[in-house]
Parts: C-alpha cells; structure tokens; sequence
C-alpha cells in the first residue's frame, strides 16, 4: 500500500508517517519501480503501537526505545517514569482546582483575587489607606507572589503591627506631595517617617536605582512622590 493508504488505515497524517521515518521509529520500506514507498502488514502494526504509545504519552524517544527492546524492560522503565510524572501533574490539577473552587465562590471578584492565600490574608489584615498611593502600596504587595523569598517577606510583614493611623498619614501626606517640586522640604522628614514605618530588615541594604524595576516604581510616582521613596529606601543603607 502507498503512505497515504497507510495513514488513513493507522489513523495518522503522511506527514507523521515520514517524521517517524526520520526519526528512526519506522524503517524506510522498499520502494515500487515508479518510486513510491510500498507498506506491508508489519509497517500497520509497528505504525499502530506506536500510536498507541504516543496517546498515552510517551516521547518519541521512549517509543523508539521500547520499540527496540523485545523484552518490554525500557517500556517498562518508560511508563513506570510517566505515571509518576501524571500523578504530580494530577496533584498540581487538583490544587489548581481547590483554588479555583475558592474564587468562584467568592462574592466579589478582582483581577487581584487570584494572588496566593498568604498574600491574600495578609492584605485583608493590612491598614488600606486609600488614594492613589494607597493603591499602589497595595498594587506593588502583590508582587510579592513572584518574589522568590516571599513566604520570608509575608512572615516578617504579619509579625510588624501596624498602626492604621500613621498609615493612613504616610499615604496621605505623600498623596499631598503629588504637585510639590523635588526640592519640597516635606520630603526628607517624610522619607525617614516612612523608612521607620518599615519592618527591620526589609530595607536593602543596597539600592540599585537603575534596576528596571526600580526604575518603573520610580518613574509611576511624580517627581516629588520619587524622590520621597529614593531617599526612604537610602535609609536602608549602611
């Protein structure tokens, strides 16, 4: 039979029939006097396990391997290897799954919603001070899901009392600063407020303000607002 004889009796494409040609899956076949690959009876089993072996997730490699060994050992080793690997991503489905199960019960959902049930509980017990720098503390909080130490980070944050109040008028008195000039005298004493405010520790000690992060946290705020955070974060420094 010719290839594409072949592919609509296996179930698979011409294209995948050569594929496995090249990849050493599937002896090449003799070939007519015209040219054309002619497939026998072995090619439709061989073609057949190795669809079979592909569905249940087996790379290609693998398939070539068990293919190769008549006594089923790697083909053995191969599946043993993909159950584990389905029961991990069956717990990662699952726990994904809880999750979700938790949004969509709750009343009000916000893009912000989905951050992880540490950082969640941690902003609910957080003094929300309003305004467009209150928003954007709590905007830039939730990057801490992406932080490598954040379970570090939340820790030390819960172990901090914060007073609502002197947040509150942080927020405000930087919100105050929105239209001031660089060179406002507010802005050193409210640095230094706002450096005390935060929890030993989570100051670096080495500020990199050319960072791309630092620089976009820099560059959302108005000049005035920037500098405030520059010099607090200096408060850090040795």
């Amino acid at each position: 039979m010719r290839i594409g004889e072949l592919a609509d009796l296996v179930g698979l494409t011409t294209r995948a029939i050569r594929h496995y040609h090249h990849r050493g899956l599937l002896p090449e076949p003799a070939r007519r006097a015209n040219g054309y690959r002619a497939y026998g009876l072995r090619d439709v089993i061989v073609l057949a396990r190795i669809r079979r072996l592909t569905e249940l997730g087996l790379s290609l490699d693998e398939v070539r391997d068990a293919l190769a060994d008549e006594h089923g050992n790697d083909l053995r080793e191969a599946l043993v290897a993909l159950d584990g690997d389905l029961a991990r991503q069956e717990a990662v489905i699952r726990g994904r799954r809880a999750k979700l199960a938790t949004l969509i019960a709750q009343v009000e959902l916000r893009p912000d919603s989905t951050i992880s049930v540490e950082l969640a509980g941690l902003l609910a017990d957080l003094p929300a001070p309003g305004g467009e720098i209150g928003t954007l503390e709590r905007e830039l909080l939730t990057l801490l899901d992406m932080a490598p130490g954040r379970d570090e980070v939340v820790s030390v944050l819960r172990a901090h009392p914060f007073d609502p109040a002197v947040s509150a008028d942080l927020a405000r008195r930087l919100d105050e600063l929105a239209d001031a000039p660089v060179d406002d005298p507010r802005i050193t004493p409210l640095a230094i407020d706002i450096a005390r405010s935060v929890p030993v520790g989570l100051l670096p000690t080495e500020v990199d303000f050319d960072h791309p992060f630092s620089a976009a946290v820099l560059e959302s705020l108005k000049p005035a607002q920037a500098e405030v955070v520059r010099q607090a974060m200096l408060q850090g420094e040795p």
